[in-house]
């Protein structure tokens, strides 16, 4: 049975609680604060989406603390999560397999009992197939996109662009993604990682010129990617600068929301919230995943399981 510890429904807990303790004249001060809480849970976000990440199924025997066959249960829980709590859309962040192609077969009706609109994101564990293939199997519109809900923009990166694992070996792309791991690795860097991949300039200019709209009409900005690119990691982005430079120059992005990395990570830069989500896949019976709520002036991470709550603020 997969554990969930966790958020909204902790808090309805702690609320009725107080709420029984006041009728009965009773103070209850080892539950924290409510009055500010309270008023903050009357008011409505603007936006309200579910978040898997590193589902990372497949059919096949542990292996350390990847439990694979587990993450069938836990997306379910997940799936049941967001439709109860009725979220606008839901998004997952790539490796939602691990290696076989039929495993797509398995999960993918258990992502579907989502309701409301879904999307998806390219991991590097995603590709027993070429790019092309992935994204038709998977119905998205690209390897990288955006789309717009009320008034933010949400733009998906493709940080497998330039990888030696989803382009065919000879191919333009693989040759660039080779150049750009051995230079990193010629300088020792921790991110060179056959696992991990770079963006390539072609999607760097479309990246640009969808920030630049975004910033004329006024809208702000979340980026959801599989791989991190701030703080320092082993996991990062092999060109990591060069993303956060957009990033950073459009002036518009508040947060930016990836996987890859299991164990999880944080960091604020710029005004912009970089926020690793922990993966499902990781540990027997404890969940991973996330409601993310957006407000005019933060974002609230209300995360399940393993996942920290966190609040956002938007500068």
């Amino acid at each position: 049975m997969v554990t969930n510890l966790k958020g909204k429904r902790g808090f309805r807990k702690k609320l009725r609680c107080l709420t029984a303790a006041a009728a009965l004249g009773i103070t209850l001060t080892a539950l924290g604060p409510i009055g500010s809480a309270s008023a903050k849970s009357e008011e409505k976000p603007k936006i309200e989406f579910g978040i898997v990440p590193d589902a990372q199924y497949c059919d096949c025997d542990t292996s350390g603390i990847r439990y694979y066959r587990n993450s069938l249960d836990k997306l379910a829980e997940a799936a049941q999560t967001f439709n109860e709590e009725d979220v606008d859309f839901t998004i997952q962040t790539g490796d939602l397999i691990d290696r076989n192609l039929s495993s797509f077969e398995t999960i993918l009706p258990i992502y579907n009992r989502i309701e409301g609109p879904k999307y998806h994101v390219l991991g590097n564990h995603d590709f027993p197939v070429t790019t092309d293939q992935v994204v038709d199997i998977l119905g998205m519109p690209n390897q990288y996109y955006d789309f717009k809900y009320k008034n933010w923009r949400f733009v998906v990166l493709d940080t497998n662009d330039l990888s030696l694992y989803a382009n065919p070996a000879g191919s333009e792309k693989y040759q660039q993604a080779q150049v750009m791991y051995n230079s990193l690795k010629a300088a020792n860097a921790i991110n060179a990682q056959t696992w991990n991949g770079g963006v390539s300039n072609e999607q760097l200019t479309w990246l640009h010129g969808v920030l630049e709209r975004a910033k004329q009409t006024q809208e702000k900005v979340v980026v959801i990617s599989h791989m991190p690119v701030y703080p320092a990691n082993e996991h990062n982005v092999w060109n990591s600068e060069a993303v956060i430079k957009e990033l950073e120059a459009a002036g518009n992005v508040v947060a930016y929301f990836n996987g890859h990395n299991h164990a999880g990570n944080y960091g604020v830069k710029n005004g912009i919230h970089y926020v690793n989500l922990k993966g499902m896949v990781d540990t027997a019976n404890t969940n991973s995943y996330s409601i993310v709520r957006v407000f005019k002036d933060r974002i609230e991470v209300d995360g399940y399981g393993r996942e920290a709550d966190r609040v956002l603020t938007i500068q």
